[in-house]
Order: C-alpha cells, then structure tokens, then sequence
C-alpha cells in the first residue's frame, strides 16, 4: 500500500493497489482531480480528469 495526498485539500488516501482505493474514492466524491505521491522519494502527481502523470 502506498499513500497519496490530494493537492487540493490535504487528505491522505491509499493507493488503487489497495483494497478500498481510497484517493480514487476521495476524488469520486468530492471532485478533487490531482493527487501526488505521499512517499519518501517520490515526487509525481496524477490526474483523474486528464488520466496523467506529472
């Protein structure tokens, strides 16, 4: 399992790889597109809009 943060808010969720998907779902329900990787080391951000990595 791996964290992600949502840029737009702060909230912290887990990765697809999980079972209950959590950043996905955070961005389902409240529309926040972008979430970067909340890992040491990594510094890349995904998009759910545009489907992304940046």
């Amino acid at each position: 399992m791996h964290l992600r943060r949502c840029l737009a808010c702060g909230h912290i969720g887990c990765c697809d790889s999980s079972p209950n998907k959590h950043a996905t779902a955070h961005f389902r329900e409240v529309g926040h597109p972008v979430m970067q990787s909340f890992e040491p080391g990594e510094n890349w951000r995904w998009c759910f809009v545009d489907s992304k990595m940046g």
